[in-house]
């Protein structure tokens, strides 16, 4: 083949680079609050962490794109912003701790994180959720109750109880699932909030449960909030630190008949099939197509 063929040939098949781009960016959930040295007190769950997809995102060759992704809370702490370019997601809030006479509210985030409960007066309140991430937390119980649970992306959480003789936990609000990585996968769920008698469980999506104590086992912190869905952590009953939040997620796909990225940064995993190149980050670094 002559020269000028080959390289009109070489030109033809090359794939043009890609102009949008469908996105997920989840952030880091909330960590879960502390209950009371009173076993019959509860702390909040942990808001889960913001939840942002859409298609059609605009980028330009050649230019690279920052990615961050945010790691969860730990305990009594908020999670941490995921960021994909102009695209922010906020972290989850964190459960807010029992008081021994009004419990404390929990703090505004990507979903709000869960009231903590009262001993004698009225529960916390739960945290706002951030519009189109998340949704709020539920509000703790009143007079030696549950604490509420965190916010997840779907649903709000549920409130704990204010019935003395059934000291339970809010649920965590429910997740989100999104099929952006090839297959469903739920994110974004909030911690459950602790009781005496009963826990909350953490919602769809990584969401921790909260604990549980008695009079035999005072102090018990639940469960943490799923590594990469953006989990809320578990509230803990007792005088022992709520569970951590989950780490978040950023994923990026575009149809295969486009170039390969031609750089990135942070090693995500890299797939080519179902008709889409999927990248997927679990720790920061960058993307240029």
């Amino acid at each position: 083949m002559p020269l000028l063929q080959m390289l009109i040939a070489s030109v033809v098949s090359t794939p043009a680079a890609t102009t949008t781009v469908e996105y997920l960016v989840v952030a880091g959930g909330g960590g879960g609050g502390q209950g009371s040295w009173n076993y019959s007190l509860g702390g909040g769950g942990g808001g889960a962490g913001g939840f942002r997809t859409a298609s059609g995102f605009a980028v330009t060759p050649g230019t690279a794109l920052t990615v961050t992704v945010g790691a969860g809370g730990a305990s009594q702490t908020s999670g941490n912003n995921s960021v994909f370019s102009s695209i922010t997601s906020i972290g989850g809030g964190r459960g807010a701790n029992s008081g021994s006479n009004t419990g404390t509210a929990g703090v505004t985030g990507g979903s709000g994180g869960g009231g903590g409960a009262g001993a004698a007066s009225t529960g916390g309140s739960g945290g706002s959720g951030t519009a189109g991430q998340g949704n709020a937390g539920g509000s703790g119980g009143t007079a030696s109750n549950g604490g509420g649970g965190g916010g997840g992306a779907t649903s709000a959480g549920s409130s704990g109880t204010s019935n003395s003789a059934q000291t339970v936990g809010g649920n965590g609000g429910n997740g989100t699932s999104s099929s952006i990585s090839g297959s469903a996968v739920i994110y974004a769920g909030g911690g459950g909030g602790a009781g005496r008698a009963g826990a909350g469980a953490g919602g769809n999506g990584g969401g921790g449960n909260g604990g549980v104590s008695n009079t035999v086992n005072l102090n018990v912190a639940g469960s943490s909030g799923t590594a990469n869905r953006g989990g809320g952590g578990g509230g803990s009953a007792g005088a022992i630190g709520g569970n951590s939040g989950g780490s978040g997620i950023v994923i990026v796909r575009y149809p295969s008949s486009f170039a390969d990225a031609v750089a990135t940064t942070g090693s995500p995993s890299f797939v080519n099939s179902g008709g889409y190149k999927v990248y997927t980050w679990t720790s920061s670094g960058s993307i240029t197509f």
